[in-house]
């Protein structure tokens, strides 16, 4: 999608000022400036998921709910690296401990017990696998899963991709209104690079019970990377 910024205005009739601190070079005498923004896509399929798996636990006692928390998740990070997931992969996320109390009207709230939290974000680098492990996770002790964050491991390239993909959208704005005005784009001017991240679709995930036929899935579905450009172009 293009956008003009501004009407282009005739040099030989108007003061040729861009703002107070960008003069217009001296070697513009005669011509049409043309302002252009235009946004460049690149459109690809994830290869990596973050997905946070956790372990909730719950005892009358701070410490029991802890200790019992802890063995749980320990054969959680034990499947983790059986399934060949990298040390580097693993980050603990959150560990937390709450009082669990009990309310009774018109009197002091009582603690009841305590629960334990303990959670890691893991990075899937085959997101085929990815509903696989999860499975597995449960399997172990893990009763708590969020996400997935989809993302493009190389990022770079199709940034590349959309600003090619942007300045061409450029040019081809630009030669449109030159024609139209029966003129000719003479050169360009100036080019800046602007924000222009366009989220995709946001990926699914299943969370299913595990058997021979029902089993955890992760869709990756696809991501478009966006770069936006402001171009401007001498017309003639």
């Amino acid at each position: 999608m293009v956008r003009v910024l501004a009407a282009a205005a005739m040099i030989a009739a108007l003061p040729l000022t861009v703002s107070a601190q960008e003069p217009v070079p001296a070697a513009i005498t005669d011509g049409t400036l043309l302002d252009v923004v235009a946004e460049g896509q690149a459109t690809r399929v994830p290869d990596i998921a973050t997905i946070r798996a956790g372990v909730v636990t719950a005892a009358p006692i701070a410490a029991a709910a802890l200790s019992a928390n802890a063995a749980q998740m320990a054969r959680v990070l034990a499947a983790l690296k059986a399934a060949g997931i990298a040390t580097r992969d693993v980050q603990t996320a959150t560990i937390s401990l709450n009082p669990q109390y009990r309310y009774a009207e018109n009197q002091p709230p009582v603690i009841t017990g305590y629960q334990a939290s303990n959670s890691v974000a893991v990075k899937f680098r085959d997101i085929a696998r990815s509903g696989a492990i999860l499975d597995a996770l449960v399997a172990q002790g893990a009763n708590q899963i969020d996400g997935p964050s989809l993302g493009i491991d190389q990022l770079d390239a199709a940034q590349d991709e959309a600003r090619v993909d942007a300045v061409k959208r450029a040019r081809a704005r630009a030669d449109l209104y030159a024609r139209a005005l029966g003129m000719r784009v003479e050169r360009l001017i100036a080019l800046s690079e602007g924000d222009g991240a366009m989220p995709g679709p946001v990926p699914a995930m299943m969370v299913r019970a595990q058997s021979a036929k029902d089993r955890t899935e992760v869709a990756p579905g696809e991501q478009q990377v966006g770069v936006t450009v402001r171009v401007r172009f001498l017309l003639k």
